[in-house]
């Protein structure tokens, strides 16, 4: 089993309002796994996303990063961090290639490596010929690919992804499932998923864990014990079917948890 790269520890999230989102989760994120929180709305899974990103902080319990050292902290941490956010949130004024550049730019890097990574980036998510393109002259699977790119940009250990192909057809979300597959298993990277989607989750990942309704703690894993990256024939294996029911089943019975 490989090391984990952070872990949440009893870790809760109560906000200002007095919504309990997250109760009790303990989480352990191993480094070069594809990892997906499913659940119900509204139980917690994007804050868990946050928390680990240090764009929130938890209220109880708390988020380490085993090996790091105590200096790790805060935006030392999320060095080693992209995140893909429900919308691609792209700059209208600028390019595709000024969208990738903004979180170099942000580090002040050389125009010279900029350049070459942003490009890098692009062909990685199969854009490589529409750098010059503005977000208006894309479609919103393209977008999407821009958004990955701009996490990709900065060579990521651990990429955060909330819920980024859910407003997309289901041909355009197919095609970007099997291609996130491929560019996580050609990087090494580390992928966290968030989705509503059982079927989703099986193609994807190889452990699912399954969350209660809000406040949401772990009800289930589920491992899919499958070669990865997997080629499309598997989205119609007798495999892929049991998988989807056991997932789906454990969702259904986490829904119904008791607090």
């Amino acid at each position: 089993m490989a090391q984990a790269i952070v872990t949440l520890s009893g870790v809760e999230k109560v906000f200002a309002n007095g919504t309990q989102a997250i109760a009790r989760l303990d989480l352990d994120v191993r480094a070069g796994e594809f990892l997906t929180l499913l659940g119900p709305s509204g139980c917690g899974k994007s804050t868990a996303l946050r928390l680990i990103a240090s764009l929130s902080e938890p209220t109880h319990g708390e988020v380490t990063w085993p090996g790091a050292g105590a200096a790790a902290r805060g935006d030392d941490k999320r060095k080693d961090l992209g995140f893909v956010f429900q919308e691609p949130t792209l700059m209208p004024w600028t390019t595709v290639a000024g969208n990738v550049a903004l979180p170099l730019k942000l580090k002040h890097a050389p125009t010279g490596e900029t350049s070459d990574r942003v490009a890098r980036a692009l062909d990685q998510v199969g854009l490589a010929g529409f750098a010059d393109a503005y977000p208006r002259e894309l479609s919103g699977g393209m977008k999407m690919r821009v958004s990955i790119a701009r996490a990709l940009v900065t060579d990521p250990k651990l990429l955060l992804m909330d819920e980024p192909f859910a407003a997309l057809d289901e041909i355009t979300r197919f095609k970007l499932n099997n291609d996130l597959m491929a560019v996580a298993h050609r990087l090494g990277m580390t992928v966290v998923f968030v989705t509503h989607s059982v079927f989703e989750s099986v193609f994807l990942s190889q452990r699912i864990v399954v969350m209660t309704a809000r406040p949401g703690r772990v009800f289930a894993e589920l491992t899919v014990d499958e070669p990865f990256p997997r080629a499309e024939r598997f989205r119609t294996s007798p495999e892929y079917a049991t998988y989807c029911r056991r997932t789906s089943d454990a969702l259904s019975a986490a829904i119904e948890a008791r607090p």
